[in-house]
């Protein structure tokens, strides 16, 4: 097994927020769902700030503008300006602009946020391919995006034009469950012209990029909700993570993840930026945290002992990454889950 992989989730003895300046924080899943703020987020994003640690917003969602994102959280009640927020309509801009001269055209299948950033970066963006655009941008347009935008992409897309997406996330928490996401959207063009885009958000390094140029952040902790895009962007470009389960993942798949999807730090909300992480240790054939044992018993996950629920699952952890090394745990690992209230 490769020595780099991780076979546990870290400890901190400090608070996260006193150990890392910078939090580059997710959005959708992490700090609100639906519009709405997730139940614990507001309060601790405050108590991190007032305690010095820098938040800044990254997120995939190329919908919506900057500005409108940073009012949107200070109604909220977690105060934020513009430069605060970080999407992939700005990775996907520079991108663009990075392999077109200025002034080019450039066909939009998305929303508000996307003709923005292309805008910031000297682009014109069009609605149609009879417009005579040199590319095709597309991010998500929301939940009323017409079919004929995706139209319009695959006449475009097939005539040859360079395609970017700002992301292909193919579900989005919403406030009323799991919806289809952009990387739905793309999957549409993709069957319908054979072709695949050029892509800058999470987990890529584009939006890695965009992200470092505009935060300069020097030890910033990613903290995100989805394994995919969250996890797997903070692995890609080597520093520390924590994934919440306010989102899309489910306990069970954490478990169930690959290298590249091991957090650093698992916690339950955005609570778990104030506080220290214990750590977990091997020892007698398990794993211990906090007051739970976890062990590997003829092909179940079995739990010991009491506590704090996350801590069982932090145990759990430490078995199912070390047993399954470079690879994925298939354990069952339904009894103890259930136990946890998983």
């Amino acid at each position: 097994m490769n020595e780099s992989v991780r076979t546990r989730p870290g400890g901190s003895e400090r608070r996260l927020s006193e150990a890392y300046d910078t939090a580059l924080l997710d959005l959708d899943g992490v700090v609100y769902a639906g519009g709405e703020a997730i139940p614990h987020a507001v309060a601790s994003l405050e108590t991190a700030r007032k305690e010095g640690m820098h938040l800044a917003y990254v997120t995939n969602n190329a919908a919506r503008t900057p500005d409108v994102v940073a009012a949107h959280l200070t109604e909220l009640g977690i105060p934020a300006e513009p430069g605060d927020v970080i999407n992939s309509a700005q990775a996907v801009s520079r991108l663009i602009a990075e392999q077109l001269p200025a002034g080019s055209r450039v066909l939009v299948i998305g929303a508000e946020g996307l003709r923005v950033a292309l805008r910031e970066r000297g682009l014109v963006p069009v609605d149609s391919v009879d417009d005579d655009p040199a590319a095709v941008a597309q991010g998500y347009g929301g939940p009323d995006m017409p079919w004929s935008r995706l139209m319009e992409a695959s006449y475009a897309v097939a005539r040859g034009l360079p395609w970017f997406a700002s992301n292909t996330d193919l579900t989005i928490p919403s406030g009323r469950g799991i919806a289809p996401g952009n990387g739905a959207a793309v999957e549409v063009v993709k069957i319908a012209t054979g072709r695949a885009p050029q892509v800058a958000g999470k987990p890529l390094p584009p939006m890695h990029r965009e992200t470092v140029l505009r935060t300069g952040a020097e030890r910033p902790l990613v903290v995100g909700d989805r394994l995919d895009t969250d996890i797997e962007g903070a692995f890609a470009g080597g520093v520390d993570s924590l994934l919440v389960l306010t989102g899309v993942t489910t306990a069970a798949e954490v478990l169930a993840a690959r290298p590249e999807h091991r957090a650093t730090y698992v916690a339950e909300d955005l609570r778990g930026l104030l506080e220290a992480q214990p750590p977990v240790s091997e020892g007698d054939g398990g794993f211990r945290c906090g007051g739970w044992t976890a062990s590997l018993r003829d092909g179940l996950l079995v739990l010991e002992g009491d506590g704090e629920r996350i801590d069982g699952l932090r145990a759990l952890c430490g078995v199912a990454w070390s047993a399954a090394g470079d690879g994925v745990c298939g354990a069952d690992a339904g009894e103890a889950l259930g136990r946890l209230g998983w």
